[in-house]
């Protein structure tokens, strides 16, 4: 078991204030203590000197699909061990192994390798599994592959829901299709978050899924039916609902600043959660790359098909929570989307906070957001540990 230790000399966003200078100590993998200057009486306890930084709760990603070249859809366990050293080596503690549409054999193969490195990962946690599609509307497809796009199947879904148990926290599908509103009530009874996302659902549709139970949109107005001023469509019926939440890819890519400034005015940090929605090619760089059965080039950063079609994203979780805070959005409610938001969002109350009986899932961050170091569990992460 790690000894108690006290992090002093850093600016903590806590989970109401941002204490400019103050000191948190960890024992046992929980925060014990979070004390405003640096404490008078620190003996027995390894000291830990943040010289001033930011300290934040680690952050959540709840849609991410690779990292360093690994796509967790390949069929090995090593890919799902890179992300989640990738993740917390860019400040994410926790995360979902997302999917994308696959053949029914892929997707149980790709949930059988999550749950054998579940509890094991050297990185952040895996938290649950995001299954995005593959029941997404093709006039909405993005880069989701064609060939695997069908209706709702509610005994396909029963298998994957069988072989995933518990870790199936989020699936995201089009309701409109044959079936779909029935797969969101079957979905909401068994405790999954159900969200939108590739889909033409109508302002009417998505009110009638939001009503059975979905409460989240995937990658926020990208895949969807745009805003109408006669059909305002999906975006403007979760801006209507409280309960549903919205994620953002703030890329300066996916989202014009003015788009993810109205969604925090509309929604507020409680009500929106930055992703990566990151594709295998996440801190690698540009170059060609194959990503859902389709190749992608990335240039500048961008991942795009050959026809343009935006492909995922290369963007970190750090990199989001610094965009997001130069667009404008207080740093208190940049963190709160990254950490905070989507630990309530999968009942994790222990996670995405620094307050007392929390889990020591902690980020030191530069003036520049870079990673200086990640705690996870009160163990401090190397990229070299085994």
């Amino acid at each position: 078991m790690d000894s108690s230790k006290w992090i002093t000399n850093v600016r903590i966003v806590a989970e109401t204030v941002i204490i400019e200078k103050g000191s948190v100590r960890v024992d046992r993998g929980r925060i014990t203590a979070i004390h405003e200057g640096i404490p008078v009486h620190m003996e027995g306890n390894e000291i830990l000197d943040g010289e001033g930084k930011l300290l934040i709760p680690g952050m959540i990603d709840v849609h991410i699909h690779g990292a360093k070249g690994y796509d967790m859809m390949d069929g090995t366990l090593q890919s799902i061990e890179v992300v989640s050293e990738t993740c917390a080596a860019t400040g994410c503690t926790s995360f979902l192994a997302t999917s994308v549409s696959s053949k029914l054999e892929d997707l149980l193969n790709m949930i059988d390798n999550v749950k054998k490195v579940a509890g094991k990962e050297r990185g952040a946690s895996i938290v649950g599994i995001h299954t995005e599609g593959p029941y997404l509307n093709v006039k909405r497809k993005g880069m989701q592959n064609e060939a695997f796009l069908r209706h709702p199947d509610r005994a396909e879904m029963e298998r994957v829901v069988e072989q995933a148990g518990s870790l199936l926290k989020m699936v995201t599908i089009a309701p409109e299709l044959p079936g779909g509103m029935e797969l969101v009530s079957y979905l909401r009874d068994r405790g999954i978050i159900v969200a939108i996302a590739h889909s033409d659902a109508t302002y009417d549709e998505a009110i009638e899924a939001f009503r059975l139970g979905a409460s989240h949109i995937t990658h926020c107005f990208n895949g969807m039916r745009p805003i109408h001023h006669r059909e305002p469509g999906v975006v403007v019926a979760a801006f209507d609902q409280p309960h549903v939440s919205l994620q953002a890819i703030v890329d300066h890519v996916h989202l014009h600043p003015a788009i993810i400034r109205l969604m925090h005015k509309i929604k507020g940090a409680d009500g929106m959660v930055l992703i990566t929605d990151a594709l295998h090619a996440m801190g690698l760089g540009d170059g060609d790359y194959q990503f859902g059965g389709h190749p992608v080039k990335v240039v500048g950063g961008v991942a795009q098909l050959q026809d343009g079609t935006l492909a995922s994203s290369t963007v970190t979780m750090n990199e989001a929570l610094k965009n997001t805070v130069e667009l404008g959005i207080s740093l208190h409610d940049a963190v709160t989307m990254a950490s905070r938001t989507p630990a309530d969002l999968l009942g994790l109350p222990q996670k995405g906070r620094i307050a007392v009986g929390a889990d020591a899932d902690l980020v030191l961050l530069d003036e520049h957001f870079q990673v200086e170091w990640t705690m996870i569990g009160g163990r401090m992460f190397s990229q070299t540990s085994e």
